[in-house]
């Protein structure tokens, strides 16, 4: 079977990588920036020196904040009109995943028109958009090597996702962990699972390569060992730069080898009870954990040392281990256990249960499963 494995993205990483930004655009060729921020680093230390390096260069800055999690098509819509007001020549965005999606929105109406609706769907656009540069300040959406944008459509109510493997990732990433330092500790522990399950769920699907797996393993040994003390300092640049990185390394893998059951079953337990996207993959690791180990045994026992687990047991022995493992990290890093800790409803789940089949995981996830599985697995996680 022919397969192949891209990443279009440049990346730049270390504590104070954001002050080569006067270098960056100048390569860019831009004295026009747009700038999408989170709300809460509207007033952060990081913005401000952002913004004064590239005064100083002579690049005008416009910067739009008005974003939510989750943000939406009329968000985008705001996000790209000012940007046109602004005649911006490229982008640059300091945040979390909806952060640099609403950055990737405006980049992509700034060049091929219409609506951010138009282009749900696997390259729908041809158009490449304004160059974005990308400063995460979580590590766990990946979003800035990834070519997916997740934008939410406020007519039908549900979340468009709209890819294109080389044209969506940002052209420039920086990795700078000093821009994580003011994340609050409950975010910092979602958005690291959501990395970790990123990083697990490509390693152990239908659709890995021996270069998503590389990345992938590397992703789960930075993750696995450095979410713990990121958790409890972020200013730890060690961890934090950690975090980014392997966030990162999954970003550049889950696009190409697609995920499973836990962020299948997460979409519709964040949608039905109004929590992170990071939290609800957190509910339901453990026991879609378990439930995949039989299919992928190998899988789960090169993980294993990974996770501080021995491996020198047979991987029968190291799979269950795996599992063990994985749910001791959530209870270590104070995750709740059960999806009722966060108000789910029971009642809901026959419902998704019929929503999860229809999502279409099972052609990535290792274990194939039923409308009965799910129902089983998000009784389980209740």
């Amino acid at each position: 079977m022919l397969q192949s494995f891209f990443c279009p993205t440049r990346i730049h990483f270390g504590a104070g990588a954001h002050e080569k930004l006067t270098d960056l655009f100048a390569t860019l060729h831009s004295t026009r920036v747009f700038v999408t921020a989170d709300p809460a680093m509207r007033s952060s230390p990081i913005l401000a020196r952002i913004l004064a390096i590239l005064e100083q260069a002579g690049v005008a800055c416009s910067v739009f904040s008005d974003i939510e999690p989750d943000p939406s098509d009329t968000t985008v819509a705001k996000a790209f009109e000012q940007c046109k007001a602004h005649q911006a020549t490229a982008i640059l965005a300091l945040g979390g995943g909806s952060t640099i999606d609403v950055g990737k929105g405006a980049g992509i109406l700034m060049t091929n028109g219409g609506r951010i609706n138009d282009y749900e769907g696997i390259e729908v656009f041809r158009t490449p958009p304004l160059p974005l540069v990308a400063i995460p300040t979580t590590a766990g959406t990946g979003s800035e090597v990834s070519g997916s944008c997740t934008i939410t459509d406020t007519t039908r109510n549900l979340k468009m996702s709209i890819r294109h493997a080389s044209l969506n990732p940002a052209r420039i990433a920086i990795l700078d962990p000093i821009a994580l330092r003011t994340l609050p500790e409950h975010v910092a522990v979602h958005s690291g699972i959501d990395a970790f399950v990123h990083a697990f769920e490509s390693f152990i699907s239908r659709g890995a390569t021996p270069f998503t797996d590389a990345l992938n393993l590397q992703a789960i040994s930075l993750i696995a060992g450095s979410i713990r003390d990121f958790a409890a300092d972020r200013t730890n640049e060690r961890a934090g730069l950690n975090m980014l990185m392997g966030s990162a390394m999954a970003g550049m893998c889950f696009g190409q080898t697609g995920l499973g059951n836990v962020h299948c079953m997460a979409r519709f337990v964040g949608a039905y009870f109004h929590v992170s996207h990071g939290l609800s993959n957190a509910l339901c690791l453990p026991a879609v954990a378990a439930f995949n180990r039989p299919a992928a045994v190998a899988r789960y026992a090169q993980v294993a040392p990974l996770l501080d687990v021995t491996d020198m047991v047979p991987d029968e022995a190291a799979s269950f281990l795996t599992v063990d493992a994985i749910t001791r990290l959530c209870r270590d890093l104070g995750v709740p256990s059960r999806l009722r800790d966060i108000g789910a409803r029971d009642s809901a789940y026959e419902e998704m249960a019929d929503l999860c089949v229809g999502a279409g995981y099972d052609r990535w996830n290792p274990r194939p499963t039923t409308r009965e599985d799910f129902l089983m697995l998000l009784r389980q996680a209740h």
